[in-house]
């Protein structure tokens, strides 16, 4: 079933709205979503439509428009039923007012539309309905083009670009002297005075 809804920007990784959150799983995997959202937003993930493991659960995303819209479901639950619910919900916010979309700088702060979320998510709740039984089989012949990754996968990618972050701006932060135009030209000044100065006081010390 569908679990979890988020509906998110994809140029700052602001989200903006959710489905109801039910229990205390759910705000773990909360957490999980918003953390796929950011990485869309750097580029870390495809812009596209996707479904990322986790455990016996399983997000899909796709991105249209600038907005990122992220499902939970259950790994038995159709895939290609869980994108129809995302393009719904795409459907219906692109009915939104794009400059009111930018406006919002609270995470969450477009409440309207949870309300919207939370109907659609009523309609794709049970798989067996009519309805959504002829969204199944009128799709049965297509193949859906889903790209597919493991959440540890995702995680570790992220770990490791932000410890080679950290390497470099710790690299910057301890050199920034020796690698400065100044030192550079200290060193070409004087490096000679001082060889000469060397020199003479070397042969000045061997005619003593």
């Amino acid at each position: 079933m569908v679990k979890l809804t988020l509906v998110g920007r994809v140029h700052d990784g602001l989200p903006l709205s959710q489905g109801l959150v039910y229990d205390e799983d759910d705000i773990v995997y909360k957490k999980h979503a918003e953390f796929l959202l950011h990485e869309i937003s750097l580029d870390a993930l495809p812009p596209s439509t996707t479904t990322i493991f986790l455990h016996n659960h399983c997000f899909n995303y796709m991105v249209r428009n600038g907005v990122c819209f992220i499902t939970l479901c259950d790994v038995s639950y159709p895939r290609k039923l869980a994108f129809h619910y995302l393009q719904d919900l795409q459907k219906e916010f692109d009915k939104v007012d794009p400059q009111l979309v930018n406006q919002i700088i609270k995470p969450y702060g477009f409440v309207k539309f949870d309300n919207i979320i939370c109907n659609i998510r009523r309609q794709y709740i049970d798989t067996r309905t009519q309805a959504n039984l002829s969204k199944l089989n009128a799709d049965h012949k297509q193949e859906l083009d889903v790209l597919t990754e493991d959440m540890s996968l995702v995680v570790e990618r992220r770990r490791r670009s932000d410890m080679i972050e950290r390497m470099k701006n710790a690299h910057k932060s301890t050199s920034p002297v020796w690698e400065s135009k100044t030192l550079e030209v200290i060193a070409v000044k004087w490096t000679p005075i001082t060889i000469i100065f060397v020199v003479a006081l070397v042969l000045l010390w061997s005619s003593l």
